[in-house]
């Protein structure tokens, strides 16, 4: 059964987003890197760029695919992981803690009511039949 915190939120395309305070911290599921296996390459934004809601930020490239990261929130990017590009392979080992993305400082918080819980994203998963 794939780690699914209770204090974060959640996207259908498996990011997930900590809320603290204006600000979210961003990464991908421990579900999204079990489905891509080892980790080979992650492609992200420089600082000072803006994302948008359900837009892509970015690529993750894995032995088995490449995958679009798609944003759960809109906002600017005031955070970026710089060890992932030298240690990709973190986003399998810790994809919330160590392997995560980016911070991004949210220009409307409100969408962060609209994202998924814990429990909303743990039953995505199963009714995936994963």
């Amino acid at each position: 059964m794939s780690n699914v915190p209770a204090d974060l939120k959640y996207t259908k395309e498996h990011e997930w987003a900590k809320i603290e305070g204006d600000r979210a911290r961003i990464g991908i599921t421990d579900f999204a890197q079990e489905q891509l296996g080892d980790v080979v390459f992650v492609e992200l934004p420089k600082v000072g760029a803006k994302v948008t809601s359900m837009s892509t930020f970015g690529v993750v490239e894995s032995v088995k695919a490449v995958s679009d990261l798609f944003a759960p929130l809109t906002g600017e990017v005031v955070e970026v992981n710089a060890e992932l590009p030298k240690k990709p392979e973190t986003v399998n080992r810790d994809p919330y803690g160590q392997g995560w993305m980016l911070v991004i400082r949210m220009a409307k918080p409100a969408e962060a009511s609209a994202l998924l819980s814990a429990a909303q994203y743990e039953q995505l998963i199963a009714d995936s039949g994963h």
